[in-house]
């Protein structure tokens, strides 16, 4: 998902609580029970990596035990490595962190719109505005990924995601197809434009170049 992003690690994995529509993991039919694999334990990390936390599920969801986190970060802590911690749920992450956590590490949530009443046909995970909330009251290292991207309303959006003052933003669009209701490719570089005049870097994908009418992309 991310090209600066060396490798991903997981412990966590079976059916993700937030159950969005689009996520990548459906492709494999039906998940199991989400589950904790002790057997990722036993994975050397290894040193100057930089390692994607939970890529196939959401660590920081409601329903994932507080001991999971804990043993997932305790190994984490035995290897030097910068690691990246990525979730649809920022309050419980933001609260997990305000602990001593003894790791050089990147945070990020996903906000595909500023619409929360779309997002809730689409997903369980919390509205928008909960996540920016929670995203901004952390001092971390921290990104903001708008992948899918859906439609929005320009100005509310564009604060919202200013307000949170992230260190970058990835945009990205519907890379499989799912019948989002998206927005302009003219609409996105206006965000785009909007953002970057509040000193944001921005990351754009290369699949939004379908939203341009490249079908190929």
């Amino acid at each position: 998902m991310y090209d600066w992003v060396t490798h991903t690690w997981n412990t966590v994995k079976g059916e993700c609580y937030h159950n969005c529509v689009y996520c990548y993991m459906k492709n494999w039919g039906d998940l199991a029970k989400v589950r904790f694999d002790e057997k990722e334990l036993q994975t050397d990390l290894g040193k100057g990596n930089i390692i994607f936390v939970g890529n196939t599920n959401d660590m920081f969801a409601q329903d994932i035990p507080f001991e999971w986190i804990e043993k997932t970060m305790e190994h984490c802590r035995k290897h030097d490595n910068e690691y990246v911690f990525q979730t649809k749920n920022p309050k419980r992450l933001t609260m997990f962190f305000q602990g001593k956590v003894d790791l050089r590490y990147t945070v990020g949530t996903t906000i595909e719109t500023n619409r929360a009443d779309d997002l809730a046909k689409i997903s369980k995970a919390p509205p928008p505005e909960e996540r920016a909330k929670w995203i901004a009251m952390g001092n971390d290292k921290k990104f903001i990924t708008i992948e899918p991207i859906m439609d929005f309303d320009l100005e509310p959006f564009a604060e919202m995601i200013a307000n949170a003052k992230p260190n970058f933003v990835n945009i990205g669009a519907d890379s499989k197809r799912h019948n989002l209701h998206e927005p302009s490719y003219e609409k996105v570089i206006a965000l785009v434009d909007a953002l970057k005049s509040t000193g944001i870097e921005i990351r754009k994908k290369i699949n939004l170049q379908r939203l341009n009418g490249n079908a190929s992309t």
